[in-house]
């Protein structure tokens, strides 16, 4: 499966890891989601586009961080 990386703004506990990784696995219930809260990187093994997971994300009340990653 592809790895989806993000940058993302407002986690701050174990509760914000749990929703982000609810979101995402809502969509696509086989994802692989890993946290780095320190960094406010959401690496995620999935199928989902991009697009689906920034959205999951989201609205979940997270902010998804444009990309500088060439």
């Amino acid at each position: 499966m592809p790895i989806i990386e993000m940058q993302v703004e407002g986690m701050t506990c174990g509760h914000c890891v749990q929703s982000v990784t609810k979101a995402l696995q809502a969509r696509d219930a086989h994802a692989r989601v890993v946290v780095d809260l320190a960094a406010g990187l959401v690496s995620a093994e999935t199928m989902l586009e991009r697009a689906s997971a920034v959205q999951a994300i989201e609205s979940s009340g997270y902010k998804v961080l444009p990309c500088n990653r060439a």
